[in-house]
């Protein structure tokens, strides 16, 4: 096997690497008895069909391009180690199968960004400090209300619509007449007392009863998000449909009996204590940011690779994609929202993409001169917790054997190593040893 190094720009190198017909002949057994078990040939058992029926059957170029992924796969790991010994290799490689034909030599290339110098500067004695968590009456009284809501009872209604009510409203909204381009809606719940489009609308509705309409006009806040809209006067026609008596349950010992607490007392125990760890979790990360960002702001860098910035924003852009996802919302909607483009949001993630870079790149440097390597046993470790707090998940067994998994959770494991000796170094209270 040849391989030959080119360095390039921006901290990259690119590796050409080529297997003889010979050396790739063991490749071409396995991907032919890889490609042989998913195709059902007559009169062979699977995985056992002769090349010269499987070429027939799928063709040539289909067993080579799978003996070319098995050869790179056995092969990558070992390529990049031996080619980056003096900076090592940081972030995903990009593979490229270069040359694939029968009977010929088989290249493919490797193009992987490399460890960009680091110099760091102070990352001890910072001294800085972590706010101190509070949770006021105000906090537990929210709380409380949040609760009262996701108890509230709703009687139909034959009154006029009263503050505190729900009503079921079709919403027309015009501007100089014209009809507003998504500004039609059926059946929306507006609960009266809450701001709904604009500051007023709620308060229109007053009086109302089931089937009766109401035009009245109202100005968008001139910060609006749609900015058709801001500092606009737009028309509403709204028709009333089903009005809704809302009782709140009381806050009493009954109301907490019915979240499965021994009484009021317990429930705003139990409040404070979420509210308190959810402040402190915050706080802690407010401080971890505010240490890092210290520590990259006296570090001086070489030339970072832009695939390392690319991936770290596409890693991003996945992160709040899946966010929005789990809280039921899509990507389009939040980018009509913002009033952006995809492509435009991507370039808008790019500076904090190039702070998580950099911030990688220095607790990588802390680990190498600090010595705070992670030993196999730590990782062994590591995976029996995950196998204990993911029962009957067979994958893992798979991922302990998987190379680039164990990798992957030795940077993690050497993160939080790093992370865990920065806050002693640097915290005020040298005692406080918080978690994030």
């Amino acid at each position: 096997m040849q391989v030959i190094k080119k360095d390039l720009e921006k901290s990259q190198i690119e590796l050409t690497v080529e297997f003889s017909v010979e050396e790739f002949q063991p490749y071409l057994e396995k991907g032919t008895a890889k490609v042989s078990e998913k195709v059902k040939i007559e009169g062979f058992r699977p995985g056992k069909a002769p090349l010269d029926v499987l070429k027939a059957k799928v063709g040539e170029m289909s067993i080579m391009e799978e003996a070319a992924n098995i050869a790179i796969k056995k092969t990558i790991d070992d390529i990049i180690e031996q080619n980056t010994m003096d900076r090592p290799a940081v972030g995903q490689p990009k593979v490229e199968i270069t040359k694939l034909a029968p009977g010929n030599p088989v290249e493919f290339k490797i193009i992987l960004a490399i460890m960009p110098s680091v110099a760091l500067g102070k990352y001890k004695e910072l001294k800085v400090t972590p706010d101190e968590a509070k949770v006021e009456e105000a906090d537990i009284e929210k709380t409380l209300k949040e609760l009262q809501e996701m108890r509230v009872k709703e009687v139909v209604s034959e009154e006029g619509v009263k503050d505190g009510d729900k009503v079921l409203v079709d919403v027309e909204m015009f501007m100089e007449k014209v009809p507003l381009e998504g500004g039609q809606t059926k059946d929306l719940a507006v609960i009266v007392g809450k701001n709904y489009f604009v500051a007023g609308f709620d308060q229109n509705l007053i009086g109302a009863k089931k089937g009766e309409e109401r035009d009245f006009s109202l100005p968008f806040p001139t910060d609006h998000h749609q900015q058709n809209l801001a500092g606009k006067m737009v028309d509403f026609k709204v028709k009333v449909g089903e009005v809704y008596k809302r009782e709140l349950p009381e806050i009493n010992e009954e109301f907490a009996v019915s979240f499965r607490f021994e009484n009021l007392a317990d429930l705003k125990k139990a409040m404070t204590d979420n509210i308190l760890a959810d402040r402190t979790n915050q706080a802690n990360q407010k401080t971890e940011i505010e240490m890092l960002e210290k520590i990259v702001a006296d570090t001086k860098f070489g030339e970072i690779p832009e695939m390392m910035v690319e991936s770290e924003t596409h890693s991003m852009l996945h992160e709040i994609e899946d966010n929005l996802t789990h809280q039921g919302s899509k990507m389009a909607d939040y980018l009509q929202h913002l009033g952006k483009t995809k492509d435009q949001f991507i370039l808008d993630l790019v500076p904090s993409a190039l702070k998580r870079v950099k911030t990688a790149l220095i607790m990588k440097e802390i680990g190498v001169i600090e010595k705070l390597d992670i030993s196999s046993e730590e990782i062994t470790n590591k995976i029996a917790q995950l196998k204990e707090e993911h029962k009957g998940d067979k994958s893992l067994d798979e991922l302990e054997k998987n190379p680039a998994y164990l990798r992957y959770l030795g940077n993690v494991l050497q993160n939080e190593k790093v992370l865990n000796k920065l806050k002693e170094w640097n915290y005020a209270d040298a005692g406080q040893k918080q978690k994030s």
